[in-house]
């Protein structure tokens, strides 16, 4: 092995615990996962309804109730029946399609919804869909389906068939969790055991839902005290909350067989994780594409509110409004301007695989339009988009020195990690952080964010060494930036001075003072706010040797000739 791979190896495994190791050696020997043997009947339904409807398939999952399957924006026609081995569209499109999120369309008919169901069950016996994960979603997908009236209309031999089917997925999967991966998997792997043994009764489902105490342990870790998913995705956020408040729903239906101790491990869990998820959202509703994250995979934050709403949770924010500590996620929000910041390092540390090189990074509205967005996330192949959306260029950050702030790797890896924290936290008016990249520890970034009387305000520091510095602003797509010498600056006055001057609607404009001695230009940078997309949008460059500090302020004015009135976010 090529000694620098092998140093990179060892940078990562370093972070994983020995449960994971075993784990991982384990999965190596034993292979692909097989349904276990059931003997004798089903077992009996608990519950036939949900407390209250359940949510309907996410925006990316749509099904046209014969062949043609669009998942995470890419559509299949089958020409024959589906082919559940397809490996044409990568991994995760596989896994989607054997999660079977886009059933739950309320626009197809239960006729087709049990064709499709029944053609699995008959025709997958082994392969990607008996992978745990994929495995896990599928019981809740078809839990949802059997628990809304309406949606299934099966005749016994039918019900008994699909009844033994997630049995056996049941006990398939409590043998099989994902200790090796650990985070949004096993969380996921143990709610869908749980969910199991809510939804079915008898001495299998009891043994089942004896998972719960495991779950609710792993609530207390993957949830943090601040209420945000240890892997600082808003996106998974999302997904697992709306999981959480599915188990909380059925759970709600039959009081019977839930145990106590998890109905209240619930109700706490959705409430913080509801609060939450709303610092991270812009005014125009939908969530920041920090880390892995990308429109349309969870459901939009204002149908997740709806439907805890429905369940009589309140959403409990964080301490510090506004401030994900735990996170390392931070909103500022004054009169047009609403900042969402990230100083987080590679989370967890144990399996970090959808963290980007974003620390001190934000994201910008003004009003409820998006002004400096995050690049999002397109695929999870590895190759030259998945490595363009984790780098550090890719996000308004400072890279030093060429280096990437983490040594990201493949497509879910991370071998060296920056430091990276939060040093001062003022709710609603300042937040202060750092951050030293893994390959250039003595060089100490700190950054301030600051917002008075409607104004915003950025101060950038570099410590140590003199390195190079590329930093970058980049902007949503649409938005036409104009880059302007400001007259009269020069050496004596610290460089040459800049404005960026960028259009928004409704007659505003953006102007942002730029730090002094920096080559600014005007680039382009890609964007992917969906999975499947790739869009070009403008991004505005700094290059610098030698950095030491500058101020960014961000002000906004109108353009002549327009009508006078307020915008503010809402």
């Amino acid at each position: 092995m090529n000694p620098r791979h092998l140093g990179r190896l060892l940078r990562t495994i370093r972070h994983i615990s020995p449960r994971q190791i075993v784990a991982q050696a384990l999965h190596t020997i034993s292979g692909d996962v097989d349904p276990v043997d059931w003997p004798g009947e089903a077992p009996p339904l608990a519950c036939r309804r949900s407390a209250v409807p359940c949510l309907p398939a996410p925006d990316h999952a749509r099904f046209d109730g014969w062949s043609r399957i669009e998942l995470i924006g890419r559509e299949v026609q089958f020409r024959e029946g589906v082919d559940w081995d397809v490996a044409g569209e990568g991994p995760l499109w596989t896994y989607h399609l054997h999660q079977f999120d886009y059933l739950r369309d309320p626009g197809i008919s239960p006729q087709a919804r049990w064709s499709l169901m029944q053609d699995w069950i008959e025709r997958c016996r082994g392969g990607a869909g008996w992978s745990p994960h994929p495995t896990s979603l599928r019981i809740l997908s078809w839990g949802k389906l059997i628990l809304t009236p309406g949606a299934l209309d099966l005749d016994p031999g039918s019900s008994e068939l699909l009844r033994r089917s997630l049995a056996i997925q049941a006990e398939t999967l409590s043998r099989n969790l994902e200790l090796r991966l650990r985070a949004n998997h096993l969380f996921s792997n143990l709610l869908g055991v749980v969910f199991a043994g809510l939804l079915f009764e008898g001495p299998r489902a009891d043994s089942w839902l004896r998972f719960e105490s495991a779950f609710r342990r792993e609530l207390g870790e993957q949830i943090l005290a601040d209420g945000s998913h240890v892997e600082g995705s808003p996106m998974y956020h999302g997904l697992l909350l709306e999981n959480v408040l599915d188990l909380l729903n059925l759970a709600r239906a039959v009081p019977r067989r839930t145990p106590p101790p998890l109905l209240a491990a619930l109700e706490d869990v959705a409430a913080r994780m509801l609060g939450a998820h709303r610092v991270w959202c812009h005014p125009d509703g939908e969530v920041a594409l920090l880390g892995d994250s990308a429109f349309g995979i969870a459901q939009p934050p204002e149908r997740l509110d709806d439907y805890a709403a429905a369940l009589g949770v309140i959403a409990q924010g964080p301490v510090d409004t506004g401030v994900l500590p735990d996170a390392g996620i931070a909103r500022l929000q004054c009169g047009s301007f609403t900042l969402i910041a990230s100083a987080s390092p590679p989370m967890p540390s144990y399996q970090p695989g959808h963290a980007h090189c974003d620390a001190l990074s934000f994201e910008l509205s003004v009003g409820e339009q998006r002004v400096v967005v995050d690049t999002g996330v397109t695929e999870y192949i590895p190759g030259p988009l998945r490595d363009q959306s984790r780098a550090t260029r890719s996000h308004a950050t400072f890279e030093v020195g060429g280096r990437e702030q983490a040594e990201v790797w493949a497509a879910h890896r991370v071998g060296g990690r920056p430091g990276v924290s939060l040093t001062r936290i003022v709710p609603g008016v300042e937040i202060a952080a750092q951050c030293a990249g893994w390959a250039t520890p003595d060089s100490n970034h700190r950054r301030v964010f600051r917002v008075d009387s409607g104004s915003l305000e950025i101060r950038d520091r570099l410590e140590g060494p003199e390195r190079r510095v590329r930093m970058a602003l980049p902007l949503a797509p649409g938005l036409v930036p104009e880059l302007r010498p400001v007259s009269g600056s020069g050496p004596d006055s610290g460089g040459e001075a800049f404005l960026l001057r960028v259009g928004l609607e409704r007659g505003f404009e953006l102007e942002v003072e730029l730090p002094r001695g920096v080559a600014w230009r005007i680039g382009s940078a890609p964007y992917f706010p969906r999975f499947g997309s790739n869009l070009e949008r403008a991004c505005l460059i700094g290059e610098a040797d030698g950095f030491r500090e500058g101020i960014w302020r961000f002000s906004l004015r109108r353009r002549r000739g327009t009508r006078r009135g307020p915008l503010k976010a809402r």
